[in-house]
């Protein structure tokens, strides 16, 4: 079960204490909506999970949102309503939902209300519990130092640079390699930091889910890490629900544990969606472009309890779906607002093969600086994107004239931009069944020397493929003698 309870009644599953709370009635059932009437002074609370007796033996939860007059409560139900009917059972549970913590999920897959779905042993009866609202951390508790979060993957750490106990964001389309970029940064950020692992899926396909599930259990890291799924084949209530209960692990993590946390979401423009579901169920009037009014709140009450406190952190990597590309989407723009770095994913990149397809110009960091990166490193990842940025100022010329009309500093610029871009595409560990190649993590002392290396000369007479899906310069070095020397 989903909430936390005194006494067990192994009738019902349902929470008993000494005065048993008041017994209400559904008396509307509307797809994932319910209204339920309880008795005078017996109405639960906004965000308090009510147990709603079934004819199957179990409760089904659902958590109230709205007090339709003094008596009634309408609630979204978090579990498929298949069989319910008016005139059934309920009982408030005396507060939210309330999911397993500790270091018993570690290693396990949970749904969104918290139980177990990977045919494991059961949970401990006696597992600690939390709620899954909760305020953020007050700001006088608030800690951590502006450090560099080292992920091995080139052109994030070069030009975006994440914090740790920071937030960071993947914005795509559909197609462009974020999930894949999720999976590689688990597994890395999970080999490369001591520490725990917490991975959202909201509203992602059960294919994605066992995927994960294997890569991680492969790699050796799934017993560092808790994984929550809310798929797209579950009510919206629940999608909207499983971003909270990865929270309330990591937040047990952060606050009784004092371990530091990587918390990983995919998706949460799913979480914005299924937010919309709700409210629209609900009956609220849908705000700019169809989303739901309380946009921005959701948002933000989602984000800000991702915090730091003195002596642990939570950092997390987001992955945004953009909704055809458009990055003024009120719900993309809302979230960019809440991050620390921002890592945008490029379609014209991945339809040229350049992976991951992270776009060195649309991508930021607040961490670029030279104060808190380095003079050397700021410079570096300037020099890169002037050199790229000029190269995509020239490439409409290019198409029309041919490189052949540009001056000779132009045409070396655009060499050396193309020569960039390759290197900074890199081979996954995720990938390798798919491509053929072994992966690669590259430090960030060798990433700057090899962009040295091409923006100094010392590439202009290689073959571009030399410098690409490859680790370090060294690595394009030895592969650049074995072309010249008829080798493969």
């Amino acid at each position: 079960m989903g909430f936390r309870h005194e006494k067990s009644d192994m009738t019902s599953g349902l929470p008993i204490d000494g005065d048993r709370r008041a017994v209400g009635q559904v008396i509307a059932v509307h797809g994932s909506v319910l209204d339920v009437k309880f008795p005078k002074g017996g109405l639960p609370a906004i965000t308090e999970a009510v147990a709603i007796e079934t004819s199957a033996g179990r409760p089904l939860l659902a958590e109230v949102q709205l007090h339709v007059d003094a008596n009634t409560a309408r609630m979204v139900a978090l579990e498929n309503t298949a069989g319910l009917r008016r005139g059934m059972a309920a009982h408030g549970t005396g507060g939210p939902l309330r999911v397993p913590v500790g270091n018993a999920v570690l290693g396990r897959l949970l749904n969104a209300l918290g139980a177990p779905m990977d045919r494991g042993v059961p949970l401990p009866v006696d597992i600690e519990q939390r709620p899954i609202h909760a305020p953020s951390p007050a700001l006088a508790r608030h800690g951590g130092t502006l450090e560099v979060f080292a992920t091995g993957i080139k052109v994030i750490d070069l030009l975006a640079p994440l914090v740790k106990g920071g937030k960071a964001a993947m914005f795509g389309g559909a197609g462009v390699g974020k999930t894949v970029l999720i999976m590689e940064l688990i597994r890395t950020t999970v080999e490369r930091h001591s520490g725990t692992s917490v991975f959202a899926g909201i509203g992602e396909r059960s294919r994605e889910g066992q995927e994960l599930l294997s890569e991680l259990r492969q790699s050796g890291v799934l017993k560092r890490t808790a994984l929550v799924f809310g798929q797209m084949n579950e009510p919206p209530g629940a999608r909207w629900r499983a971003g909270l209960v990865a929270l309330a692990i990591a937040e047990h993590f952060r606050d009784e544990k004092h371990e530091n946390v990587l918390l990983l979401i995919d998706n949460v423009y799913r979480l914005v969606q299924a937010g919309a579901e709700v409210s629209g169920l609900l009956g609220r009037l849908p705000s700019r472009v169809g989303y739901q009014p309380t946009l921005a709140s959701e948002i933000a009450e989602f984000e800000e309890r991702i915090a730091s406190v003195a002596g642990a952190a939570i950092t997390s990597i987001q992955a945004v779906y953009v909704p055809a590309d458009d990055f003024t989407d009120p719900a993309v723009a809302e979230i960019f607002s809440h991050l620390d770095s921002s890592i945008v994913l490029s379609r014209d990149m991945a339809s040229e093969g350049m992976y991951p397809a992270v776009d060195p110009l649309a991508s930021a960091s607040s961490l670029l600086d030279p104060r808190l990166v380095g003079e050397a490193h700021y410079r570096m990842a300037q020099d890169v994107r002037k050199t790229i940025a000029h190269y995509r100022e020239l490439q409409e010329i290019i198409a029309l004239l041919g490189i052949e009309e540009l001056s000779a500093a132009d045409r070396t610029s655009v060499k050396r931009a193309r020569r960039l871009m390759r290197f900074l595409t890199q081979p996954f560990m995720v990938t390798v069944a798919f491509t053929g190649k072994e992966g690669r993590t590259v430090g960030l002392e060798e990433t700057l020397a090899g962009c040295r290396a091409i923006l100094d000369g010392e590439t202009d007479d290689w073959a571009e493929s030399s410098l690409y899906m490859i680790g370090n310069i060294e690595e394009a070095r030895g592969k650049e003698a074995r072309m010249r020397s008829g080798g493969s």
